[in-house]
């Protein structure tokens, strides 16, 4: 069993950065591929990024490929999303997940772990 915890998120004005935090406990984090989904109202939670267990392999959606920045640090069991120049279009509930596996995913239907999720809200 895993247990995940997001924080980070908020309100913020378009053109503006937030980091993401997504805390794991309950087993070997570092055997643990991660994922990153957001949630808008009224719409299907969709794939934002992954990055494998051991940090190396990374993939993001092209709406925020070139903005946002995934990253590991196994030794604090923590995945972050850096995100940069933020816009209204990203604002939704970011969800983090985890598999028991190598390499990176990309479909919801692949974690097995989720966290509850961190508000972010970008303002025009």
């Amino acid at each position: 069993q895993v247990q995940l915890v997001e924080s980070g998120g908020g309100l913020v004005q378009a053109g503006g950065s937030l980091r993401l935090s997504c805390a794991a406990s309950g087993r070997t984090f570092s055997n643990y591929a991660m994922g990153w989904f957001r949630q808008a109202p009224g719409k299907e939670r969709k794939f934002v990024t992954t990055i494998s267990a051991g940090g190396g392999s990374t993939f993001y959606s092209d709406s925020v490929k070139g903005r946002f920045t995934v990253s590991r640090d196994n030794a604090k069991n923590t995945v972050y999303l850096q995100m940069n120049n933020l816009k209204p279009e990203d604002t939704a509930v970011y969800y983090c997940a985890a598999r028991r596996a190598g390499g990176y995913y990309l479909s919801l239907k692949s974690y097995d772990y989720w966290g509850q999720g961190t508000q972010v809200t970008v303002s025009s």
